[in-house]
Protein backbone atom coordinates (compact mmCIF):
# COMPACT_ATOMS: atom_id res chain seq x y z
CA UNK A 1 0.00 0.00 0.00
CA UNK A 2 1.54 3.21 -0.75
CA UNK A 3 1.62 6.20 1.18
CA UNK A 4 -0.59 9.33 0.15
CA UNK A 5 0.62 12.46 1.23
CA UNK A 6 -2.39 15.48 1.33
CA UNK A 7 -1.16 18.47 -0.62
CA UNK A 8 -2.47 22.46 -1.12
CA UNK A 9 -3.53 22.57 -4.65
CA UNK A 10 -6.52 23.23 -6.47
CA UNK A 11 -6.33 20.11 -8.81
CA UNK A 12 -4.10 17.28 -6.96
CA UNK A 13 -5.21 16.23 -3.29
CA UNK A 14 -2.26 13.54 -2.26
CA UNK A 15 0.69 12.55 -3.51
CA UNK A 16 2.33 9.00 -2.97
CA UNK A 17 5.62 7.80 -4.75
CA UNK A 18 6.97 4.23 -4.49
CA UNK A 19 10.73 4.46 -5.42
CA UNK A 20 11.72 0.64 -5.96
CA UNK A 21 9.02 0.84 -9.07
CA UNK A 22 9.01 4.45 -9.53
CA UNK A 23 5.44 4.91 -10.03
CA UNK A 24 3.86 8.30 -8.45
CA UNK A 25 0.23 8.11 -7.48
CA UNK A 26 -1.68 11.20 -7.86
CA UNK A 27 -5.16 11.58 -6.47
CA UNK A 28 -6.84 14.33 -8.52
CA UNK A 29 -9.95 15.92 -7.09
CA UNK A 30 -11.34 14.04 -10.61
CA UNK A 31 -9.87 10.57 -10.53
CA UNK A 32 -6.66 9.19 -9.06
CA UNK A 33 -3.94 8.07 -11.07
CA UNK A 34 -0.65 5.51 -11.47
CA UNK A 35 2.36 7.36 -13.63
CA UNK A 36 5.21 4.81 -14.11
CA UNK A 37 9.00 5.15 -14.27
CA UNK A 38 9.03 8.51 -12.61
CA UNK A 39 12.51 9.23 -10.82
CA UNK A 40 12.49 10.59 -7.39
CA UNK A 41 14.01 14.01 -8.48
CA UNK A 42 10.23 14.44 -10.25
CA UNK A 43 8.43 13.35 -7.35
CA UNK A 44 10.70 15.61 -4.91
CA UNK A 45 10.27 18.79 -7.00
CA UNK A 46 6.49 18.21 -7.29
CA UNK A 47 5.97 18.26 -3.77
CA UNK A 48 7.98 21.39 -3.36
CA UNK A 49 6.86 22.97 -6.14
CA UNK A 50 4.74 26.53 -5.08
CA UNK A 51 1.66 25.19 -7.59
CA UNK A 52 1.52 21.09 -7.34
CA UNK A 53 -1.16 21.50 -10.52
CA UNK A 54 1.44 24.03 -12.98
CA UNK A 55 4.30 21.48 -12.15
CA UNK A 56 2.01 18.37 -13.22
CA UNK A 57 0.77 19.84 -16.59
CA UNK A 58 4.71 20.65 -17.29
CA UNK A 59 6.86 18.30 -16.11
CA UNK A 60 4.71 15.16 -15.84
CA UNK A 61 1.29 15.02 -17.61
CA UNK A 62 2.59 14.42 -21.17
CA UNK A 63 5.95 12.75 -20.38
CA UNK A 64 5.22 9.48 -18.32
CA UNK A 65 3.02 6.59 -19.26
CA UNK A 66 0.15 6.20 -16.98
CA UNK A 67 -3.27 4.40 -16.04
CA UNK A 68 -6.24 5.57 -14.80
CA UNK A 69 -6.92 3.39 -11.22
CA UNK A 70 -9.96 5.47 -10.42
Amino acid sequence: MMLMVPVISSNLSSVGYDPISQTLRIQFHSGLYDYFNVPATVHFNLMNAPSKGEYHAAYIKNVYTFKKLI
